[in-house]
């Protein structure tokens, strides 16, 4: 049985077994593509199935293609880690946030954690957002605690990328990170030929949000840039960005980051409990780090999980990058140990893969 066929089945089993319905998973062992497979239904509304082609929101695992743009801006020399947001957003530095720096961004603790009269209305108009974020005074002085910024992570550093450089970090990433790769199918915003690809999202019950698998199905929804909860992708295309990092900065005669500045994006940047939503990962400029990257997750991993089950990283220890990409939103339970654990399906298909390949250990 082929390394696919043996990923593929377990792949199956999950959505026969349910609750999952339907998932595409890929990953990278030096630098090589070694599985990209997928099962179940894109959408159960119409019957159509999952193929490789099928896109996926991958919820916050988009973050950690925020932070790769973020990175590479700074390798061509436009942007300073501990330079003040102010120097490049001058309006971000309203009601005390003036000292808050691009670091403090990409780890979590610009003080600006959420905003005030936040809908998902707002989160469609890129210009309004940024000007609200600008305007909102800070939680905690940025720099002293850490909390996880939901969606603010992609309006604040994509806003100083756009101050910067002029472009939306949808065009920055494809024309400085996807096209150099390859990559044909990951995006901040997607084009309207494209759509009929994309995966229906559905909830697992008892979701309360109004930010539901409903709302991101929205076409409205799927065509803005909300890069830090709204990423659309195959599981192919993130693995690939990943497979990069986890090569230095260089796949298939493609540099783009040196090897130093990976290191430097990977280094610990906190390690603590998180000021408004109590729970503690460990994090460096953009990425989460180890096993709060993914499971099975290495001590040197980086990359990020979203709030659906997706997760993607790097473990160059390993020589490996993943990506998983899903359409069932599960969320965790509380108090009712027989409803489905999130994390289950996600580390099934980890170990699927990592016995596969013979590095499960």
């Amino acid at each position: 049985m082929s390394i696919n066929d043996q990923v593929q089945s377990e792949l199956q089993r999950l959505v026969d077994q349910g609750p999952e319905i339907g998932l595409q998973v890929a990953a990278y062992l030096e630098g090589e593509l070694v599985v990209d497979t997928w099962a179940g239904s894109a959408d159960t509304t119409t019957g159509r199935t999952v193929d490789g082609d099928t896109l996926f929101m991958i919820s916050s695992t988009g973050k950690g293609v925020v932070a790769t743009c973020m990175h590479i801006l700074a390798e061509q020399g436009r942007l300073d880690y501990d330079a003040p947001i102010v120097t490049y957003w001058p309006e971000f530095g309203a009601k005390g946030k003036e000292k808050a720096t691009v670091r403090h961004a990409l780890s979590h603790q610009a003080g600006v954690p959420r905003i005030e009269g936040q809908t998902g209305e707002l989160l469609l108009d890129w210009d309004a957002m940024c000007a609200a974020i600008a305007d909102s005074a800070p939680v905690f002085e940025p720099g002293t605690r850490i909390s996880y910024h939901v969606y603010t992570f992609g309006y604040i550093l994509g806003e100083i990328l756009r101050r910067i450089d002029g472009r939306p970090i949808s065009q920055f990433l494809q024309e400085e990170l996807c096209k150099p790769l390859k990559i044909d199918a990951l995006f901040f915003g997607i084009p309207d030929e494209v759509m009929p690809r994309v995966a229906r999202l559905v909830d697992a019950p008892g979701q309360i949000s109004n930010l539901n698998a409903d709302w991101y199905n929205r076409p409205e929804v799927m065509r803005a840039s909300i890069p830090a909860m709204g990423g659309i992708a195959t599981a192919r295309s993130v693995a690939r960005h990943y497979a990069m990092l986890e090569r230095g900065g260089q796949l298939d005669g493609v540099g783009l980051l040196s090897p130093e500045r990976i290191r430097a994006a990977a280094k610990v940047q906190n390690d603590e409990m998180d000021f408004l939503f109590n729970v503690r990962a460990k994090r460096s400029m953009g990425y989460r780090l180890a096993s709060d990257a993914g499971p099975g997750g290495g001590p040197g991993a980086f990359g990020h999980v979203g709030g659906g089950g997706s997760f993607a990283y790097a473990d160059p220890d390993r020589h490996f990058a993943i990506a998983l990409a899903k359409n069932y939103l599960c969320r965790p339970s509380v108090g009712n140990s027989t409803v489905f654990v999130p994390e289950e399906g996600p580390r099934r298909v980890y170990e699927a893969v990592a016995r596969a390949l013979r590095i499960l250990g």
